[in-house]
């Protein structure tokens, strides 16, 4: 069953592709679910297929678009979404939360119209919407890689202050932590993981990935740090368990690895509710 993904070349990078991002999307999630963003997934998810549809329009019409992977495109929009949330997140400072349904709206109603300008969904489009394993190659492996070093890395030195941010905004902000510079720095990050991860996952599926794993983990976890442990072994078991199954079964690898995610979820609650009930009955 494990095999075959070391005899081909697409599989091979699929598997090690899917393994970076079974760490980094559950890594950001954490984060995301703490900090109550996560409909900051769903809105910049549809800034990305916003990207993506304008990369193939473009590509009817320019060669070095039609060559170029789709995915860069909805990088650029997902980052340049991320710098329109911050700014709407000023101008309605007594409602910030409007800030991503105005984005994710805008993105739905602008990438239907690219889609239905470039003749409407194809089979590109389809696997960029719902993921695909054979999508992979050794460029995006790289690239994935890169990312998730550099992401890695910018969590580790900016820990504590994120931590302090996620619990604690205006002491936070009294001691003197730049709240607006780390903020827009993580929206960026979550942009660019959302880039990476629709690959395997799809658009419309990668918002559970970063948010599934961690509302798992927070059942179990009894610190912060256990969180992110938690998160990254169960997003890691649901990636590599979908991804298997989705080859054998010949079905999309984002549909199986978040019914994976799903079931795990079922289960934490089932135990830990059993337990909490326990303790009661005692």
């Amino acid at each position: 069953m494990i095999e075959v993904f070391f005899q081909y070349d697409f599989l091979r990078y699929s598997l090690f592709t899917g393994i970076l991002i079974g760490i980094l999307a559950p890594l950001t999630g954490v984060f995301i679910v703490v900090r109550r963003l996560s409909l900051l997934a769903d809105a910049l998810s549809h800034i990305t297929l916003t990207g993506i549809a304008f990369s193939l329009l473009l590509g009817r019409y320019i060669n070095f678009f039609a060559v170029l992977n789709p995915v860069y495109m909805g990088m650029i929009f997902a980052a340049g979404g991320s710098l329109l949330i911050e700014r709407l997140r000023h101008t309605y400072r007594f409602y910030r939360e409007l800030a991503v349904p105005i984005i994710l709206s805008s993105g739905i109603g602008v990438g239907v119209v690219f889609i239905s300008l470039a003749d409407g969904f194809t089979t590109d489009l389809f696997s960029y919407l719902f993921g695909s394993i054979a999508a992979i190659s050794r460029t995006d492996f790289t690239v994935v890689l890169v990312l998730t070093t550099a992401v890695t890395a910018i969590f580790g030195l900016f820990y504590k202050e994120l931590f302090f941010l996620s619990f604690d905004e205006e002491q936070a902000v009294i001691s003197g932590i730049p709240r607006r510079s780390l903020h827009f720095l993580f929206v960026l990050i979550t942009a660019v993981v959302i880039g990476i991860s629709m690959q395997i996952v799809g658009i419309l599926l990668v918002s559970a990935l970063m948010t599934l794993p961690v509302a798992a983990a927070m059942r179990l976890a009894v610190s912060f740090k256990q969180m992110f442990l938690y998160s990254v072994v169960i997003g890691e078991i649901s990636v590599l368990t979908g991804m298997f199954a989705a080859f054998h079964l010949d079905v999309a690898p984002g549909g199986m690895i978040v019914v994976i995610n799903v079931l795990i979820l079922l289960l934490v609650l089932a135990a830990t509710s059993e337990k909490i009930l326990n303790r009661k009955g005692g």
